[in-house]
C-alpha cells in the first residue's frame, strides 16, 4: 500500500528544533527578525537606531526616546514563562492534527496545568486570528452544516431548535491535497448571506464546488 505523502512529509524532529530555538536569545532574535524584518524601528518615530536597556529588556529609541519591548502586543506580553518554554509549546501543539492536551503540555513543560490552559488558550487564538484573514484560494470545497444536539421531543433535521448554522469549507492545492480548512457560523443560508461569506473568505478566481 502506497504511504500517504501528507502523513509521511518531512518535518521538523525535537532535537532539530531545541538546536534551533533552545536558549532564550534564539527565541529572541528568531522574535526580532519576525517583528523587525528590515531592521529595527521605532513605532512612534520610526527611526532606526536604538540602544538596547540591559537591565530591563527593552529598546530605546535614539532619537525620540520610546521604550519598546520585544514581546509588547503578542501573545507573550506580561507572561512570565521564558520564550524557550513557549516555543515548546508552539511545537507540541502543531506536530499533530489533534494538538494536545492542556495536561500532558503541563507535564512536558514543567508548568502548572493552569498555566498550561491559558497558554493554549492563547496560542489557539492567535492561531484562528492567522487563518481567519488567509483566504482560501485554489480549489475550494464548500458545504453547509448544522452545528448542535439533539432536543427530546424538538423538530429533527434542518431548522430544529438548537441548532446553529454553519458553512464548511476546505481549499486544495493544484495536487489535490488539502491545505486550509474553515468552519464560520452564519444566520442563514440565503443567497445574501453565502455572498457576504464569499466575500470575506475567498479569493478571487478561485474554483468552488459542492
Amino acid at each position: 500500500m502506497p504511504r500517504s505523502k501528507i502523513q509521511f512529509q518531512e518535518g521538523l524532529s525535537l532535537r532539530e528544533f531545541v538546536n534551533k530555538y533552545g536558549t532564550e536569545e534564539q527565541c529572541r532574535d528568531l522574535l526580532f527578525k519576525a517583528r523587525w524584518p528590515d531592521g529595527y524601528r521605532c513605532p512612534k518615530c520610526s527611526h532606526e537606531l536604538y540602544y538596547y536597556v540591559q537591565t530591563r529588556r527593552v529598546f530605546q529609541c535614539r532619537q525620540c526616546r520610546h521604550q519598546h519591548s520585544l514581546i509588547t502586543n503578542t501573545i507573550f506580553t506580561s507572561s512570565k514563562l521564558p520564550l524557550t518554554v513557549w516555543f515548546l509549546a508552539i511545537f507540541f501543539m502543531t506536530q499533530s492534527k489533534e494538538g494536545m492536551a492542556a495536561l500532558p503540555m503541563s507535564r512536558y513543560l514543567g508548568i502548572s496545568f493552569n498555566a498550561a490552559i491559558r497558554m493554549k488558550h492563547k496560542l489557539q487564538m492567535v492561531m484562528k486570528q492567522a487563518d481567519d484573514v488567509q483566504p482560501l484560494f485554489g480549489l475550494v470545497q464548500i458545504d453547509d452544516a448544522y452545528w448542535g444536539g439533539k432536543r427530546h421531543g424538538c423538530k429533527r433535521g434542518r431548522g430544529a431548535a438548537g441548532k446553529t448554522p454553519m458553512i464548511a469549507a476546505l481549499s486544495r492545492d493544484t495536487k489535490g491535497y488539502p491545505r486550509h480548512i474553515r468552519f464560520s457560523r452564519v444566520a442563514g443560508f440565503s443567497s445574501d448571506e453565502i455572498k457576504r461569506w464569499s466575500e470575506k473568505h475567498l479569493a478571487p478566481k478561485r474554483a468552488v464546488f459542492t
